[in-house]
């Protein structure tokens, strides 16, 4: 049997041989062929146009030169554009060649150009407001970088070369055209699933994963990075023209008519509106600041302020896994919370019209609206979200200057950066900071993070302040490291926090701005990052939502003592509450949360699970309801009034809603 095995293997083996043999001197006469050396160089123009975007693009910085999934894109593009162009034969096939290099070759000026002037990939969006940035589309073309045109140039000659020497058949080829466009489809099928598995559910970096990035393809910039110029381009078009929009549930879309449709155009007044009108406003989001921390030994700068503020004593952060920091933001600048009801990151929402944000109604008053933050725009997408909001600029540390440590970790930074400094304090008209702290960020330990940073500084401060021979001394001292535990590292980074607000509040003070600016303080989230849960037990109730408990106020320095308002709000409160106090005009019901402010606001909170809670009575994700006396008929009216807030919440981002309103009014 061994032997017969033999044979037959023998027999394969020389039939192998053959096979090679054969293919290796077809191969040589294949690569002899001058045609497939013009074939080749045919390609190189639109390589060179996808290169040379990459290059001038690469202040993007969200993923390798090197990745080999956008290349996958651009090569099979590439093929598909020069693999058809040759399926005909003689001037058809040079006509074609030539048009889509045409395509190509606007489409590379276009991206290019927009991105000197804007840093962000032109979106075919954008077309949408052609009207509007006309005007700048002369200056755009001046402006740019000089290279993209030498580049361009340089493109163009090699193209004219390859049309001259371009190879043609004598008549058409339907089975290379069915080829190509069999294999570019596979292809453009498979290429996607080596980006990994997207988020199933909401993940605070969802942001990152490059599967997410491409099927929702709403960040330019990443989307960009991740498929290169030609799937970026065509993708992006197909989903802003021609991508069929998922099918409307007609009932919630009667849903919202009846909401909209029904509201009346009354005035707005309350006992405070107007309590604030004309002066400045800074937003103060504290990260992971607790209600436990606020205490006149770890935070005295923002204890003393919320004692003379506006206090809401019973005031809850929306969490949830997708990102709370970004929820907080979200929420105080469009008055909407990250959908309950499908999966969608706040942060993914940039395309849609929030007409009403906060920002968009200060700017209509004439002031200046800006946000700043330690980390790049990049992040969370803010620099693209914060547009999209209406903001003037979002400004990072990382952007307007180059650390070379992690010193921007430290949110004193955002007030001694020079810089930071005349953005805060320097204006020349009214206006709007948001300012996102993050000291108060894990890891809390003196062994790596902020903790150590400040502690360090702290000792090296202290030394420098030593005579020399005190200094002498204490070089010949052993060093004893103290262990700090990671309570006392919460506290001494929030005290961080809390000196970056009296830089603040000196800052104000040497610009003659402390007495017409208010200022917004409240909590993105509560300190879920903390490792041992029992800290948090000691401070505050950990059993159910409730947990999710954190400080707001508002201080204006002509206020002498505190205010507080004990009704449940949460962030969707924060908005519409200071719209009134500042006197802007705007509609109340366009929001998910009401003016907290207002006698006739009754308070409510809800959570990602549909628990609530209304200061008397909570009811968790079950409907199990904390208080077994309370009238039944009031219980279901509460749940019917969540359910409700939830809905409108939703679907209003679900389908753009105000940019149908928008259209429906004008």
């Amino acid at each position: 049997m061994l032997f017969i095995y033999a044979i037959i293997w023998c027999g394969d083996f020389m039939a192998f041989k053959k096979f090679f043999k054969d293919f290796w001197e077809l191969f040589l006469k294949f690569i002899k062929n001058k045609n497939v050396y013009l074939i080749i160089l045919s390609i190189v123009p639109f390589i060179s146009l996808d290169l040379f975007t990459k290059i001038f693009t690469k202040k993007i910085d969200f993923v390798e030169f090197n990745m080999l999934e956008p290349w996958f894109f651009t090569s099979i593009w590439c093929l598909l554009f020069v693999g058809l162009a040759l399926s005909f034969k003689n001037k058809i096939a040079k006509f074609i060649y030539v048009v889509f290099f045409v395509i190509a070759f606007s489409l590379f000026l276009v991206h290019n150009i927009y991105f000197s002037m804007t840093d962000e990939i032109f979106d075919f969006h954008l077309l949408e407001l052609a009207g509007e940035g006309s005007s700048y589309f002369i200056d755009a073309i001046k402006n740019a970088n000089p290279k993209i045109y030498f580049s361009a140039i340089g493109i163009l000659i090699l193209f004219i070369f390859c049309v001259i020497k371009l190879p043609t058949l004598n008549k058409n080829n339907y089975y290379l055209m069915l080829g190509i466009t069999i294999s570019f489809i596979a292809l453009h099928f498979f290429i996607p699933t080596l980006y990994g598995k997207a988020n199933t559910s909401l993940s605070w970096n969802s942001w990152y994963n490059h599967r997410n990035i491409y099927i929702n393809f709403n960040d330019s910039n990443k989307s960009f990075s991740i498929t290169g110029m030609y799937e970026y381009s065509f993708r992006n078009f197909y989903i802003t023209f021609l991508a069929k929009e998922k099918t409307e549930d007609e009932t919630q879309k009667e849903f919202l008519e009846n909401i909209f449709s029904n509201i009346e155009e009354t005035e707005y007044k309350t006992d405070y509106t107007g309590m604030f009108e004309g002066k400045n406003v800074i937003f103060l989001q504290l990260e992971g600041i607790d209600n436990w921390l606020v205490t006149k030994e770890t935070m005295p700068t923002l204890y003393n302020l919320m004692k003379k503020s506006i206090n809401f004593t019973n005031h809850y952060s929306y969490y949830n896994g997708g990102g709370s920091t970004f929820n907080s933001e979200f929420a105080v600048n469009t008055g909407y919370l990250t959908p309950i009801t499908y999966t969608r990151n706040a942060y993914t929402f940039n395309k849609n019209t929030f007409t009403y944000s906060m920002a968009n109604l200060f700017k209509k008053e004439g002031y200046s609206v800006n946000a700043f933050h330690m980390n790049s725009g990049e992040y969370y997408s803010r620099s693209i979200n914060y547009k999209s909001w209406g903001f003037d600029h979002y400004y990072s540390l990382q952007d307007v200057k180059d650390y070379t440590d992690n010193s921007y970790y430290l949110d004193r930074e955002l007030a001694l950066n020079e810089t930071f400094y005349d953005l805060l304090f320097k204006q020349e008209e009214k206006f709007v900071n948001y300012i996102i702290t993050y000291s108060n960020h894990m890891p809390f330990s003196s062994e790596k993070g902020v903790c150590k940073q400040i502690l360090d500084l702290k000792e090296k401060e202290a030394y420098e302040a030593l005579s020399d021979e005190e200094k002498l001394e204490k070089d010949k001292e052993i060093k004893e490291e103290k262990v700090y535990t990671e309570e006392e590292c919460i506290r001494i980074q929030a005290g961080e926090t809390d000196y970056f607000i009296s830089l603040l509040l000196k800052g104000l003070e040497e610009n003659g701005l402390l007495n017409d600016t208010v200022i917004v303080a409240y909590a993105d989230h509560y300190l879920y990052t903390i490792s041992d849960k029992t800290i948090l037990e000691q401070y505050k109730n950990t059993s159910n939502n409730l947990i999710n408990q954190t400080p707001f106020f508002i201080w204006s320095n002509d206020m002498k003592k505190q205010k507080k308002i004990t009704k449940v709000t949460s962030q969707v409160n924060i908005l519409p509450t200071i719209l009134n106090l500042m006197g802007l005009e705007y509609h109340k019901d366009y929001y998910t949360g009401e003016d907290a402010l207002n006698k006739d606001y009754e308070g409510i909170a809800f959570f990602s699970d549909y628990s609530w809670y209304d200061g008397k009575i909570y009811v968790d994700g079950n409907g199990v309801t904390s208080n077994s006396k309370v009238d039944e008929e009031v219980l279901n009216q509460k749940n019917e009034y969540v359910d409700y807030l939830i809905k409108k919440n939703d679907w209003v981002l679900k389908y753009d809603y105000f940019k149908y309103i928008n259209k429906k009014t004008n």
